[in-house]
């Protein structure tokens, strides 16, 4: 079939194979082009690995390290008249790359939040791995059955407390507005924290060290995002804000069981705003990525994902100094984004954009490339125009 991209609001529900691979490749290329990384891991276990920056991690440790990495993700297969989603194509495509390369990559699809899933990946560190010297934990998922209550909790994008107004764009018509959102009730506050916060990362370290599967030493990163103060309502803020906290916390009590393992950490890492599938939902956060962008890519600062993650790896987590942390025990890879000068031109743009400007004062068509990128569309050297098979099966 031909596949072109067919967006619906902000989702697209098409995504290309041979584009994904494409992505991936692209991710792989610039990892390369860095160099080895020194010291870096050689068994990995990624938790939420087929998109974004669990992809990015994932490329970053196989091709920067040469490390092996087992890949959980909860992805959808193609069916009769429908592709399949980029997470599934893209874990082929890394997949196929890495073992072109020699390196070991095996995938588990299935829900990381149950209890089935972790038991799966257990018995398979253990029987191919033996330990894991990295965990990178990157869920980003809408809701979460609880292995233990069996309770299906749904996250929610709202503020807290008050009602919050501000400007948002729809990014596939190109029309500002001014949005509102109503706050969120306790019970969806309670239930953001329960999918979004720190519970299921503290699970799977627990039933990692349980079953004697943490190398001596080993690291764990989660990834969240602070952001400046005209998202702070809907992000820092608001239930996804009070998620990361839990986050927070969580990070503090894996560091210290991993302390106590041979002197291994966990932490926090604060990344850039990107054009991911979870940040196109969010609303006003794609009006400010559109305006940092064209600030940034003008400044010669801007990253993707693969770049943050290459940069988070080589400069703080496998540097020879160690990672550098904030006041709050982070480590900030989004620190030039919140460099002043940065802050200070969206804070000037941001007021004076309209419909009419959009295009003039945002990098919205930068932005719009980068959310068909995710899909697989737009990338060079593929025929768009040819017909290709749909149905791929996991490898």
């Amino acid at each position: 079939m031909i596949i072109r991209p067919k967006v619906r609001g902000f989702v697209c529900v098409t995504a290309h194979p041979a584009g994904c691979a494409a992505h991936v490749d692209e991710w792989i290329g610039h990892v390369k082009g860095k160099g080895p990384l020194k010291n870096g891991p050689k068994k990995v276990l990624v938790i939420g690995a087929s998109t974004g920056y669990g992809l990015a991690s994932r490329v970053a440790a196989a091709f920067g390290s040469n490390a092996a990495t087992l890949g959980i993700f909860f992805e959808r297969p193609s069916e009769e008249g429908r592709t399949a989603t980029p997470g599934w194509y893209n874990s082929i495509g890394f997949t196929r790359a890495a073992h072109a390369a020699g390196l070991y990559a095996k995938n588990i699809n299935g829900d990381a939040f149950s209890n089935e899933i972790k038991a799966q990946a257990l018995e398979t560190i253990k029987n191919d791995l033996g330990q894991v010297d990295l965990v990178v934990y990157s869920l980003a998922s809408p809701r979460r059955t609880h292995p233990t209550t069996g309770v299906v909790h749904k996250s929610v994008l709202k503020p807290v407390g008050v009602s919050y107004t501000n400007k948002t764009v729809d990014t596939d018509k190109g029309i500002v507005s001014q949005v509102t959102i109503d706050p969120a009730s306790d019970q969806e506050v309670a239930d953001t924290v329960a999918v979004m916060g720190g519970e299921d990362w503290e699970l799977w370290i627990n039933a990692l060290k349980s079953a004697n599967l943490l190398a001596p030493g080993a690291q764990s990163v989660a990834y969240s995002y602070i952001g400046p103060e005209v998202t702070w309502a809907i992000y820092k803020n608001g239930t996804i804000g009070i998620a990361k906290n839990d986050l927070e916390r969580a990070a503090k009590s894996i560091d210290s069981i991993l302390k106590a393992n041979g002197g291994g950490r966990a932490f926090i890492s604060v990344n850039k705003a990107l054009v991911t599938q979870a940040s196109s939902a969010i609303p006003v956060v794609p009006l400010y990525i559109s305006i940092l962008y064209k600030i940034m890519k003008a400044a010669g600062t801007h990253e993707g994902c693969i770049e943050q993650i290459q940069r988070l790896f080589a400069d703080h987590m496998y540097s020879a100094r160690g990672p550098v942390f904030d006041e709050a025990g982070r480590v900030r890879v989004d620190d030039w984004e919140m460099r002043p000068e940065i802050q200070a031109s969206v804070a000037a743009i941001w007021p004076r954009v309209t419909t009419e400007n959009l295009a003039a004062e945002t990098d919205i068509a930068g932005y719009r490339g980068e959310f068909l990128k995710l899909f697989g569309f737009g990338l060079k050297g593929i025929d768009y125009e040819q017909d290709i098979e749909p149905h791929m099966t996991m490898l």
